[in-house]
């Protein structure tokens, strides 16, 4: 069989533990027989960003939006421990975290939905998309441990010769802690633009869900931004038939719980990182999560929306069997080959990319899978596959598709 050619490079961002162990096999085993790319790699394990004191991170984002579609493998965010672990000069952060500033992206997550696998909320029968922020907050925040009495302020500096505005935070009688976040204004509405251009493609209505009741100036400056969007897009939403919802973040959580599903859910960024891995878990597993980040040009990288799995990397290097479920990491690879067939005008690629999901599909309703579905599957599967036998299965499942074709 003739490989299909891919166009154009894509950007593949490797990275850590057993992640970087299933990334290999998954190229090795379900791509390079079957298709010709060309990729413009870097190398994102922590020992590398140590070495190059994070450069690299930043040139790979860079990358992203010189080629327009990147893959992204997970990656160790380091904390203290970490840190004492690999011998590194410092906890660097998070590589998503630069990657989507530089890029000023927001993130969708949508889980994976398989006949076998049912939901743990019963009242879920549509896939719940999550639009995230993935700008500033907490994720390029300034700390301070504060050591002792003392007054801790908020200070603006206009660069215009305006007087200097002091807030006050606090006033410490002993020791305590502080933290500054921001965004602004432009990333927001590139935040509100991005959800609604993906709910108009994908026809799914908005929620949007933030805390304005009590942080009356931030959260409620993301709330009339977009808000501002959606009613500058009101025409393109109405023929699309998207409607667009607000309320505040405890009661969206609640109503989540008792809806069927087939929405879009935009978060601010610390929301929906959290609320990401509670629909992973809901709908699954977090390895039947997808992630795609978008910026306002339309560059995207692609990613598994879990992390390096740390565990099973632990008992790979004592040798002992795991059993990792590579579903998440292989759709990011289907995703960036369906995204660069598409700028491309290459049916073959995307064609391929359609396959191989659905040999994923079909592999696990069949009852081949890893441990962690097979806790959840109805009917439970008592022999889950290593992690090897999986691609194994997925890789014989594909090329009898592809010979049927």
């Amino acid at each position: 069989m003739s490989k299909i050619k891919v166009k154009n490079p894509i950007v593949e961002i490797d990275g850590d533990e057993m992640t970087r162990i299933i990334w290999r096999m998954v190229k090795e085993h379900l791509l390079r027989p079957y298709v010709e790319m060309q990729t413009v790699y870097y190398d994102l394990s922590i020992e590398y960003r140590d070495a190059t004191d994070d450069k690299v991170t930043v040139d790979a984002a860079r990358a992203i939006d010189e080629y327009g579609v990147g893959v992204k493998c997970a990656t160790i965010t380091p904390n203290q421990d970490r840190v004492k672990e690999y011998h590194l000069k410092q906890a660097w952060p998070s590589p998503n975290g630069t990657i989507r500033g530089i890029l000023d992206g927001t993130v969708f997550r949508k889980p994976i939905m398989l006949k076998n696998i049912p939901p743990t909320v019963r009242t879920w029968k549509k896939p719940i998309v999550i639009g995230r922020h993935a700008y500033g907050d907490v994720y390029k925040n300034q700390e301070l441990q504060i050591p002792g009495p003392g007054r801790a302020e908020i200070v603006f500096t206009p660069f215009d010769g305006s007087d200097v505005v002091h807030k006050p935070i606090h006033i410490f009688h002993g020791p305590g802690v502080i933290q500054g976040i921001h965004s602004t204004e432009k990333s927001i509405r590139s935040f509100a633009r991005a959800c609604i251009q993906y709910a108009i493609n994908a026809k799914l209505p908005i929620w949007f869900a933030a805390k304005d009741t009590i942080s009356k100036t931030y959260h409620a400056y993301f709330r009339d931004i977009f808000q501002e969007e959606v009613d500058a897009h009101r025409e393109q939403l109405d023929a699309a038939g998207v409607t667009y919802f607000y309320t505040l973040i405890d009661d969206a959580v609640a109503r989540v719980i008792r809806h069927e599903g087939g929405f879009l859910w935009c978060c601010m960024n610390y929301d929906g990182d959290v609320m990401s891995d509670m629909l992973a878990s809901g709908f699954g597993s977090l390895a039947l999560m997808t992630s795609v980040l978008v910026n306002p040009e339309g560059k995207m990288e692609f990613e598994a929306a879990h992390g390096t799995v740390q565990r099973h990397y632990y008992k790979h290097l004592r040798g002992e069997r795991t059993s990792t479920n590579s579903t998440a990491t292989i759709f990011a690879w289907t995703g960036a080959l369906r995204q660069r067939g598409k700028l491309d005008g290459t049916q073959e690629i995307m064609a391929f990319a359609d396959a191989l999901e659905a040999a994923v599909i079909e592999t696990i309703e069949s009852g081949k899978m890893t441990g962690d579905l097979a806790r959840v599957s109805v009917p439970t599967v008592e022999n889950p596959l290593s992690t090897e036998e999986f691609i194994f299965a997925i890789r014989d499942t594909l090329e009898q598709k592809l010979a049927a074709q």
